[in-house]
This record gives C-alpha cells, structure tokens and sequence, in this order.
C-alpha cells in the first residue's frame, strides 16, 4: 500500500499554473451490458470514508474515486479537469475569497436522494475545528485513552488542524439554490481553494447511521443535520461524527446500504476481505463520464510476481506495482500485453519517530533534545541510500538518481534549490565513522532501531535488509519489523516502530500539500514532528500567492527537516503498468489515482472478441 495524501501531498506547483478544461460527457449511459474487467491491486478496501484520518490510503482511495463523484480531478497529462456535468464552483468575490460550490439538479446518491448542501455541509464540518468539541488522546501504543470523552462529545477524525486548509473558513457555510449550493468564505487568501472542498461519504446516510431508531428520510436527515450544524447543536452532532469517523471501516460487504452508497458511475455490490472488491456501473449515472464496462473487480493481489502471473493467466487485465528487474524482462516478453514503464509521483523515504518513548524520542534520554537527534542523525548516516538506488532502481532506470527534496518534485526550480542548498546532503554517502562519532558524543551504545515496512513487498525486504547490515557497521541493530498492516501500524501503532520505510504518493499539485505531514496534529504527521519555525513556514505558504516566495519558503521548509533529522528522501518510484491487449484506453498517469484516473474509458477491444 501506498498512503495517499489528501490535498496534502508531495508535488508542488503554483495553482495558477494548472491548466482548466471543460469536460464533454455523454447524456446517456454506454456500459455495455455483460461486460466485466478484473484488475489488480496490492492492497484492499479497508475504509470507504476516504477524508478521514484512518481512511487515507490510496488502496481506499481507488475504489471511492470509481463510486464518487468530485467537481475535478486530474488527467495523465496532470491538468485538472473540471466535471461540470456534476457540479460547477465560482469565485464569488476575491476579498475575502469567497467560492460558491453548486452541485447540478438531478445528481443523486444511489439510493435516490440529492447530492448536496447537507454533504459538503459535512464536508466542512469534520475538516474543520471549528465544530469540534473534544479532542482524541492516545496512550504510547496508539490507542484512545478518552473514548468516552469522544463519546459524548464532537469529534470528527480527520486529522483537521487550526489555521489549515478549510479551517480557514471559520464561518458556518450559507446555502442557497434549494440546497444544492454552499458558498464558503475564507477568513484569509488560501492557495490551494480549488483542491480543497471534496465532498466525502453521503450526510444522510452518515445521519441514518447514527441515529437508526429515528428512521429519518433522506431529505429528513439532511435537514436534520443542517440544522445541527447552524445552531452548533453538539447533542446531535456527536453521534453523527462518531458514525462519520467509525462506521466506514469494514473488510466485508456491510449489511447497511448507507455505508456504501455512491453519487458517481459505479457502486460497490461485493466485497470480501484481502480478496476482491466488486463495483457494478449504475442505470441512473448520466452526470459524468459514462463508464463502457457493467462491472468492474480490483482483486488484492500484493505480491508484484503474483500479479504479472495473473495477468498472463487472465485472471486479471490490468496490473500495477513497484518492479524489479526480472519482473520488467518478464513483462517484455509476453505475448498479448502492453506496459508501460514511467516514473510515478511516489517516493520512498524514510521516516523517525521522536515521541514514542523509542531510540530517537528525547524523553528516552530524560529530555535531551540533543542526544536524541545525535542519535538520529546517527542511524541516517548508516542508511545506504546510494546504494539502494544502485542495486535496486537503476536496473530499471539507468538514470536514477537520490532522491534531494522532501517538498519538491525532480525538475521543478525549488527542487534544484533544495539540492544546491544541500538539506540532506550529509546523508548522501553512508557515513559509519561519522555515525560512530555521533553515538560516542551522545553517550549512546548499541541502538536498536525497530523498522517498520511492508512485509510481502520484494523491494522493501530488500532495502529493510541493506539498512540494517550498514548500520551494524556503526553498531546500531536494525529490527525487523515488517507488517502486512504497516499503513494502519504508521498511525495505531507508533510505539512498535522507530522508522518507517515507504512512500508518500502525490493526489494532487496542491502547494501546501506537505503542510499535514510536518506540522503538530497534521494528518499525516505520525510520529509527533513539531518545529515552531517549519509551522509558521506552513501557515504562510498556504496564504502566499507569489510562487517564487512559495518556492523559498518550501526550500527553508527542507532545510529545517534535514536539520532535525526526521526524515530522509531515496528516490522516486519507477513504476510499470502492464495490461493485456483486450482492453483499450488504459492510461497510466503519475498522480494517483494513477491507472484508475480514465476508468469510465476503459473497453473491450477486438481481441476481446477473439
């Protein structure tokens, strides 16, 4: 699994760069009846509630992004293309920025109701802090300490942070045109607006499953809950964000029709746990590109070998993942297959945990701040970064090269920045006497690091593996700690890991994406990183306009990362996708959702019928 970022990701471009294009979709529906497509996915559904804390992976992501409808989204050439047949969003006025989302007549939930101003009303509520009343607590293994707190209270698990993103609409939302329009009004210029209003699972729904004995209708529950929402009835609201942030975590289909209901082309009808998920195209879908294929299954497939062999079996017609070599060749030589072989926007890094009680965590060493980054800076002059791309990467791309930037995309102005300023060039050769110096100054011998990855993943075993006989050079003892739930175990189970090896994959061209991932209570942000000068660098980037300024405040941004030692970058992901040549319009793009973005294209081609 790669863990996707809402809005909150790894690229970075100015939005007034984007490119905008209308959509021409077609007014009746082209599924050809009886057809079905499987296709291959390392991981499986695990939550349908995409925009909450628990709910952020991009397994979850792909199979809501063919269930749901958004206002845009991108293409394989990254411009991001408006889905006005859904809905339409202007800005209403400039000072104080103030946008009107309308979602067009006639767009329903698959159980017939509205699509909506109750539904983004909610999709205000739980990013924000400003109808939160309660917050969670955790104990050092990730678990909440305060569950009846919660309970009672307001908390809607989203990872929202004060001065962030929607939190920067502190005003309760109005709602006009028979309750399919919200205009939102930012307390101060936000860059990233465009990028930041999707709307999540159904209000109605979330309300139906709060309160099952009320038997609200669906318009019921939706007046319900917008009235809750103007008069900040938190009585009301507390079970509500409770079902918003719980009800959605389910491996096998739920008996409950709400939990799974759909306002785009497909709906999930079958699911079952580390097997497959079943989506079925929709008879009243006309609001959007019309998918050609009726039924569509992402099988879990995580081993790479397993899903080439299943598509040279057919059991599967579409497969993605993270090669080696072997595979690539593999993949070449088979007959009745295309591929293609591109950099996508993951990388791989590595990240530290310094609140957990572990290695790197300054409360270990009575509170020496000092000690406990010597030793982190320590273990990531061990890391063989150079050498992983060399044994592993550039067998598959001859020009890979490190990684320099936690901010930047290769090939951006900033990038090239990070990388003359130098933000982690002290760990760009392994570095042992240096890293034996470190733990002597410290007072530190024989660490033990306990290394988090995926377990069924060839590379990661094989980088696990490099890590830890370069740092036994240094004396640190690498543990393995590879999981099959390491995505869960990132944010359920800080106190089981000391670093954490994986890849932070890009949804969006957003510019204060990686605010979430370095800032206190970030929604990625696992491992209790806090730096008063990099927050402060946060919350003004998501209000500067200038994207040179923008630029600079990201590079400061890289350059306070390396300082404290939390994080390092290795590469970027060259990735393959290979599909058999019975299905046309496959078209592998680098943001996620990545081959899954022109779903509603995908066709039977003529050697289908052979």
């Amino acid at each position: 699994m790669k863990i996707k970022r809402i809005a909150v990701v790894a690229s970075v471009v100015a939005v007034a760069a984007l490119a905008l294009s209308g959509c021409s979709v077609p007014k009746t529906s082209e599924v050809i009846k009886g057809t079905s497509i499987s296709v291959a996915w390392n991981d499986p559904l695990q939550e349908y509630n995409t925009l909450s804390a628990t709910g952020n992976s991009a397994a979850n992501n792909n199979i809501s992004y063919m269930a749901n409808s958004p206002f845009n989204y991108y293409d394989d050439k990254n411009k991001l293309v408006k889905n006005t047949e859904f809905g339409t969003y202007t800005v209403e006025k400039k000072d104080p920025l103030t946008v009107k989302y309308t979602v067009k007549e006639g767009v329903k939930w698959s159980d017939g109701v509205q699509v909506g101003a109750a539904d983004m009303m909610m999709t205000w509520a739980a990013l924000t802090t400003h109808l939160n009343n309660v917050e969670a607590e955790y104990d050092a293994d990730g678990n909440i300490t305060n569950q009846a707190a919660l309970d009672k209270g307001v908390f809607f698990n989203a990872g929202a942070v004060k001065g962030q993103g929607l939190d920067l609409v502190s005003k309760t939302p109005t709602i006009s045109d028979n309750n399919r329009s919200v205009t939102i009004v930012y307390d101060k210029p936000f860059v990233d607006w465009e990028l930041s209003f999707p709307i999540g699972v159904s209000a109605h729904g979330t309300v139906q499953l709060a309160y099952p004995d009320k038997k609200y209708s669906g318009d019921a529950a939706n007046k319900a809950f917008i009235k809750a929402v103007q008069d900040k009835d938190y009585t009301f609201l507390s079970p509500v964000a409770k079902s918003w942030s719980n009800d959605y975590k389910f491996l096998d289909m739920p008996k409950e029709k709400q939990k799974l209901l759909s306002d785009g082309p497909y709906v999930v009808t079958d699911l079952k746990d580390q097997q497959f998920v079943t989506l079925t195209a929709r008879k009243d879908y006309t609001w959007g590109p019309s998918p050609k294929y009726q039924k569509i299954t992402v099988r879990v497939v995580g081993d790479p070998q397993a899903q080439i062999t299943a598509l040279q079996n057919g059991e599967v017609k579409i497969a993605e993942g993270q090669p080696t070599a072997d595979l690539l060749t593999q993949i070449k030589g088979l007959s009745g297959v295309k591929y293609k072989a591109a950099t996508e926007s993951t990388y791989e890094h590595i990240d530290l945990q310094v609140t957990n009680g572990g290695v790197f965590d300054p409360k270990t060493y009575g509170g020496d701040a000092a000690k406990a980054q010597l030793v982190r800076e320590a273990f990531l002059k061990t890391v063989p970064r150079q050498d992983i791309v060399d044994k592993l990467i550039k067998p598959l791309q001859p020009d890979a090269v490190l990684r320099a930037s936690l901010q930047f995309v290769p090939g951006t102005p900033g990038y090239d920045a990070v990388k003359k300023e130098g933000a982690y060039a002290q760990y760009d050769k392994v570095d042992i006497e240096g890293a034996k110096a470190d733990l002597a100054k410290a007072g530190v011998t024989s660490p033990k690091v306990r290394f988090l990855y995926g377990k069924t993943n060839t590379r990661r075993q094989q980088e696990f593996e490099l890590v830890r006989q370069s740092a036994a050079l240094a004396g640190i003892t690498v543990i393995d700690g590879g999981s099959e739930t390491w995505g869960a175990d990132l944010s359920s189970k800080p106190n089981a890991y000391d670093a954490a090896l994986f890849g932070w994959q890009a949804t969006s061209l957003a510019v204060a994406q990686n605010q979430a991932n370095y800032t206190p209570g970030g929604l990625n942000n696992y491992y209790g990183w806090s730096d008063k000068a990099l927050t402060a660098i946060y919350d003004k980037l998501s209000t500067e306009t200038d994207t040179a300024k923008q630029d600079d405040l990201l590079v400061q941004a890289d350059k306070i990362i390396g300082q404290q030692a939390w994080s390092v970058p290795i590469f970027q992901f060259p990735g393959v996708t290979a599909w058999s040549d019975t299905v046309t319009n496959v078209k592998p793009a680098f943001l996620a959702p990545q081959y899954f973005w022109n779903f509603w294209e995908w066709a039977p081609s003529k050697a289908a019928a052979k």
